[in-house]
């Protein structure tokens, strides 16, 4: 079935590319990512990024903000939990995007790469590194 176009204002459009704006920055994406299966407590989010604590704050803080993380205080503890599942839908529809560009780009190198690249494929699922 084909997609409709739909007519956006101007204040959309700006709410859209905020929300593109707050997934732009790698480390956001890696926080969204520890917390993909389950609440976390800040000191579980830093071990899983290796970030620095105030780093990982700050970052936390911009996605709270946005909507994408919530937050729950426990004592002395602070969990964060996603808060806008969606936020995968566009992670995976990226993801499936980079693959298919990138599968291209080796097809277009012509057959030696592709072999090298199924060599280098059956290698690494056999277990030894590369």
């Amino acid at each position: 079935m084909p997609r409709v176009k739909k007519e956006l204002s101007d204040a959309a459009l700006r709410m859209i590319a905020d929300r593109f704006k707050v997934m732009a920055d790698p480390l956001r994406l890696k926080i969204l990512h520890a917390l993909w299966d389950e609440e976390r407590s800040v000191g579980e989010i830093i071990a899983a990024t290796g970030a620095l604590q105030a780093n990982v704050s700050k970052h936390l803080g911009v996605l709270q903000q946005a909507g994408l993380v919530s937050r729950r205080k426990d004592g002395l503890n602070v969990y964060y939990r996603i808060n806008d599942r969606t936020v995968f839908e566009l992670c995976e529809v990226v993801c499936a995007s980079l693959h298919d560009r990138l599968a291209a780009q080796i097809d277009e190198l012509g057959p030696g790469v592709r072999e090298r690249k199924r060599a280098l494929t059956v290698r690494r699922s056999d277990g030894l590194t590369v």
